[in-house]
């Protein structure tokens, strides 16, 4: 079955956002609605929340990252300034150099001179992750706006600066993969086969070493069909491309990376500390909890330790300790929910929360840091290992050869 994020009203007035299991959006809209809920909206949950900071999905064109920051860092500052939304809207408008961010601010203008809150109208949209959103309509609630906003900059600079620290981290390991792989290719399929001719003179007078059989055998094969094995092979990695974007795809694909020994303790650093700073910017806006961590757990980018928090939301709503609900996800680190425990019980917990971000994204850097030093040597290794074994298997004949012949040790 499939995941369907919605947006629903409560029989005592409250509005809710839940995740529920079911064949088709109709059969999801007909058992809430039975079960005394007004449906507002049912989504995907691949394409709804599924991840923080994807910024796509509309016919206005994608928003980028650094354009997506800048405008509310700007907005941000207008607003601490004294303008209001609609000037700041209409300034922002014509001084963007994204197209498509000037397309999503003219209707978002439009939106708001017709009388749509300043919420709905970026909501409708459909390109902006729902922290923002509900951001936003906290900070209307409020009077707050711009604290708010300045929040979700700062927590937006945060989640931009791991991702980047991310990728850079492992654009190296990645390189020395596709090197040292078009390297073994260029000797699999090149080289060998073109001293095969030698081989067998070779072995005409001398049985081949094993190794050198077995790398001939296996490069000759490849070679001969290569005409049918490389779309076979293409049309194989299409297939485990597209599977691994439906819903099981992907939910087995992450609860394997959680299982990885390095990268698994990485992953739920880095979503503990996604989390903690999700909640705490939710909750400066004034959402209460099971809302705040509605809309935070279903922006986890991992699907299994989003299906894990699904069941938190309802046991804080039926009386539960929000740390007593969170132990029952049973993935956040024990540190980090000692932390939020203290914070609930003191009263402090939205800044507790930050401080478990903070602490989980040094963490993250380190366990980041490992696995790149950890993932280096052993690319390098394999690689070498393979590359060795070819050589050998051309060399050896050789040397064999010049071993046995008038210049050898024998007579």
């Amino acid at each position: 079955m499939a995941e369907f994020v919605c947006r629903l009203g409560t029989p005592s007035g409250e509005i809710v956002t839940r995740v529920v299991e079911a064949n088709a959006a109709d059969d999801a809209r007909r058992r809430l609605e039975e079960e005394g809920f007004k449906v507002f909206n049912i989504g995907s949950a691949e394409e709804g929340l599924s991840a923080m900071l994807s910024l796509g999905g509309s016919s206005k064109g994608k928003v980028k990252q650094a354009d997506f920051l800048l405008f509310n860092q700007q907005f941000s500052a207008l607003l601490r300034a004294g303008i209001p939304v609609l000037q700041a809207i209409g300034l922002l408008k014509t001084r963007t150099a994204s197209a498509n961010l000037r397309a999503v601010l003219v209707d978002v203008e439009e939106k708001i001179k017709s009388g749509v809150p300043l919420s709905e109208a970026f909501e409708a949209q459909g390109l902006f992750p729902k922290i923002y959103t509900a951001s936003i309509l906290a900070g209307e609630k409020s009077g707050a706006l711009d604290d708010v906003l300045s929040r979700f900059v700062t927590y937006l600079k945060r989640s931009v600066g791991i991702s980047r620290k991310l990728r850079g981290a492992l654009a190296y390991p990645a390189f020395l993969l596709v090197a040292a792989t078009m390297m073994v290719a260029f000797l699999t399929l090149y080289i060998v086969p073109r001293m095969s001719d030698l081989f067998k003179g070779l072995s005409a007078n001398r049985g081949l070493p094993t190794v050198t059989v077995v790398v001939l055998a296996i490069s000759t094969g490849v070679a001969n069909n290569i005409w049918w094995l490389a779309p076979l092979l293409l049309v194989a990695g299409l297939g485990t491309y597209i599977w691994l974007r439906t819903a099981n795809g992907k939910l087995m694909l992450h609860r394997f990376l959680l299982k990885l020994p390095v990268a698994g303790q990485l992953i739920r650093n880095m979503a503990t500390a996604q989390l903690a700073r999700s909640l705490s910017t939710l909750l400066s806006g004034g959402i209460t909890v099971p809302d705040s961590w509605d809309i935070a757990s279903q922006a986890l980018n991992n699907l299994e330790l989003r299906r894990r928090s699904q069941a938190v939301s309802s046991m804080i709503r039926e009386g539960r300790g929000f740390t007593e609900a969170l132990e029952q996800a049973n993935w956040i680190p024990e540190l980090g929910l000692d932390m939020i425990g203290i914070g609930e019980k003191s009263g402090s917990l939205r800044e507790m929360l930050d401080e478990v971000a903070l602490f989980y994204d040094a963490e993250a850097e380190v366990r980041l840091e490992q696995l790149t030093t950890l993932l280096e040597p052993a690319i390098l290794l394999f690689m070498a290992g393979i590359v060795v074994v070819i050589l050998l298997a051309i060399y050896l004949p050789i040397i064999q050869t010049i071993s046995s012949g008038p210049f050898g040790g024998k007579k």
